[in-house]
């Protein structure tokens, strides 16, 4: 049996298409229907990791029972989320507000011109623990349309209504550094100061907001806005979120003391937890979080980057039906593998038991530290860690031999743009090469395979690259793009960005708001255009479309970016003082806005030892507020791009760098030592 999914390149679709549900993708052939036969739409939104998801296809979508009844009544349109962000914002908006709560997989019931009148998350395929069976919900959902036609248009009338009035952001006022401040209080207040983190079971990592806590404590000093940063990554990086053998945070812990995972992995939060690992460690010189870092991108381009460069969208909770199953071990696994000696040191480090942690089995993580497991076990500290690499090592190896979860492995141009900027980061930082090639690929891979005609492409899988891209994908791209141009040097980088900025504000700025829309103005209409400015698991499109703007400002001269971006932070300023977690990025975004930004300029050979050693000093200084750019002695390109390359040269032959701020320039520095003072002076 096959359905109409099976036409579609998103995995989480195609898991679907041997459902004996009568599935359509999202498009103008289910719609037409539910117009011309009067009947409701059952949407159904998940995406291909999510566990709760395939629990729901296992118990109803394969059951032939439920799927008569979804086709006899419905029209059944299931969306990948991760595919098409609007709709899944449109909708989780109705589901959250007729329910307090939203998640996945989300089921919406809708009339046939689109509109919610109810919905859910989860429904079991019986009654259970208060929870309506499936069943009852459909017969229930298809009665009330059919009996009921005036209530369910005046209900579907006030969500929509909702939904749209939830989308009004116009509240313009001045921007302060007052709104920073209070942000970081009430960020203080959320903070769990026994376990890390803001805020109870389940627990998100939160690696924008904690970005932004780094960049207030640098501006304000405030020690214990630091304290909050260190405890929280060291927490993580000892806990079960965090893949102790392989590398790699997993999406959520589901208890308050980030030991018990859901076990997916994301490539959005690996990329935006690599980059604040990379932050502490450029604040603090913390070597722990470096390496944390680096393990996190060599999990990315080992097991998430396809052959020709694209970075895979994520990896499954599940293996052989199993919730992390590949992740977890027995002590007689253990042993089986390393040996009895080393097992007892390994175990002792790792928490390893023999009743276990998870269903009886045991998730590794960190609960003492060395110095402590050392002396218990009457070795040295040098002794332990010695063994328990070594026992890492071969313990990896053997899991590489077990069944691996499932991997989604469509490409999303927005969460590529994300991992880019911070692999570009990585490779400048910690000056690796296989870091800066895998980030120029991807960079080029991105430019010819999803940008076509100008215009952004929001996904590729199996050389199909499709759909029209959202803010997002323009403004996460650009600030990939930022990036690599610092590692090479090469003006193209700035001019495509140039580009596809000009091209992001012609399709989704709004004049009247002063902010962005998430669907460009030529999109599919829906039944209101999406607009969601908070910073959720990921930034928001209008997030990071003002902090590359604020950077485009800096980089050309052109003051109308800055316009652009300071009407967007006018119009959400009452949100980001009443709501700072659910802003992280854009709060970041003031800061720049707020701040006096380093522009350094760089005329030498990328590769050469002369400019590495200066832009070294550099990045290895926490200097979250800056602009880059550089150019070779021999190409002029820049100079006409950016005021900041004018009249640039190499004096005396060597690699020269200019550091100013706006456009003020302090002297020409040759010597990695003089720019060395220029920064620590600029601070």
């Amino acid at each position: 049996m096959v359905n109409r999914l099976a036409q579609e390149t998103s995995p989480y679709l195609l898991q679907h298409a041997h459902n004996p549900v009568d599935w359509y993708p999202w498009g103008e052939e289910a719609l037409t229907r539910a117009r011309a036969e009067n009947r409701p739409i059952l949407l159904s939104v998940g995406y291909s990791a999510c566990h709760w998801c395939h629990v729901m296809e296992r118990e109803s979508f394969e059951n032939p029972e439920i799927a008569r009844l979804m086709n006899e009544h419905f029209i059944n349109i299931k969306v990948d989320r991760e595919e098409r962000p609007d709709i899944d914002a449109v909708y989780m908006s109705a589901v959250q507000a007729l329910t307090g709560r939203g998640g996945w997989p989300m089921t919406v019931f809708l009339t046939p011109d689109g509109r919610p009148y109810w919905g859910g998350t989860y429904f079991p395929p019986e009654d259970r623990h208060g929870m309506p069976g499936f069943p009852r919900v459909l017969v229930g959902m298809a009665q009330a349309y059919r009996e009921q036609p005036e209530q369910v248009a005046q209900q579907a009338a006030q969500i929509t209504a909702h939904i749209q009035q939830s989308r009004d952001i116009h509240t313009p006022g001045e921007l302060t550094p007052s709104i920073l401040e209070h942000a970081a209080r009430a960020l203080g207040r959320d903070f769990d100061a026994e376990h890390g983190g803001f805020g109870g079971a389940p627990k998100f990592p939160a690696a924008m907001a904690m970005d932004f806590l780094l960049q207030q404590w640098q501006r304000s000093g405030e020690a214990r806005l630091l304290a909050m940063v260190e405890f929280t990554l060291g927490k993580m990086a000892r806990g079960g979120i965090y893949d102790q053998l392989g590398g790699g945070f997993h999406r959520y812990s589901v208890d308050a003391v980030w030991l018990v995972p859901h076990f997916e992995k994301m490539l959005y939060d690996n990329a935006l937890l690599a980059r604040v690992y990379l932050h502490a460690w450029q604040a603090t010189g913390n070597e722990g979080y470096a390496a944390i870092a680096r393990e996190t991108l060599d999990y990315v381009l080992r097991e998430m980057t396809s052959p020709d460069g694209g970075f895979y969208s994520t990896q499954d909770a599940d293996s052989e039906g199993e919730e992390g199953k590949f992740f977890v071990w027995t002590p007689e696994e253990i042993t089986s593998v390393i040996g009895t000696e080393p097992a007892r040191l390994f175990n002792a480090y790792y928490g390893v038991t023999a009743g276990g942690n998870f269903e009886h089995r045991n998730i590794l993580n960190v609960p003492r530290d060395m110095a402590a497991v050392a002396s218990e076990q009457s070795v040295s500290v040098e002794e332990l860690r010695a063994s328990l690499a070594a026992s890492r090592t071969a313990l990896f190896a053997a899991r590489e031999q077990r069944i691996h979860p499932g991997r989604d492995e469509k490409v999303l141009t927005a969460w590529n743009g994300m991992l880019l900027r911070t692999l570009a980061e990585a490779a400048a930082a910690f000056d690796r090469e296989d870091y800066r090639a895998a980030a120029v690929r991807n960079a080029r891979f991105l430019m010819t395979t999803l940008v076509r005609n100008g215009r952004v492409l929001r996904t590729y899988k199996d050389g199909r690259a499709r759909l029209d891209g959202y803010l997002e994908d323009y403004a996460l791209l650009i600030d990939g793009l930022l990036g690599v141009h610092e590692l090479t040097f090469d003006a193209g980088w700035i001019h495509q960005a140039q580009e596809l900025a000009a091209r992001m504000l012609d399709l989704f700025w709004d004049s009247d708001t002063g902010a962005f829309y998430d669907t460009a103005r030529d999109a599919e209409p829906l039944v209101v255009r999406p607009r969601d400015v908070l910073d959720n698991a990921t930034p928001a499109g209008n997030s990071v479309a003002v902090a590359v703007l604020l950077r485009l400002a800096l980089i050309t001269g052109d003051e109308r970016y800055e316009q652009q971006a300071t009407a967007v932070l006018s119009s959400l300023r009452e949100a980001m003082s009443r709501y700072p977690s659910a802003f992280g990025e854009l709060l970041q975004a003031l800061g720049f806005a707020l701040g006096r930004p380093l522009e350094l300029a760089i005329v030498g050979t990328p590769e050469a030892v002369d400019s590495r050693a200066l832009l070294a000093e550099l990045y290895r200084r926490y200097v979250p507020h800056r602009v880059v750019l550089g150019r070779t002695p021999q190409d002029e390109t820049l100079a006409a791009l950016s005021p900041l390359m004018e009249q640039r040269t190499a004096i005396g032959g060597r690699a020269t760098a200019y550091l100013c701020q706006r456009y003020v320039c302090q002297t020409p520095a040759t010597a990695p030592e003089s720019l060395a003072a220029q920064l620590d002076a600029s601070r």
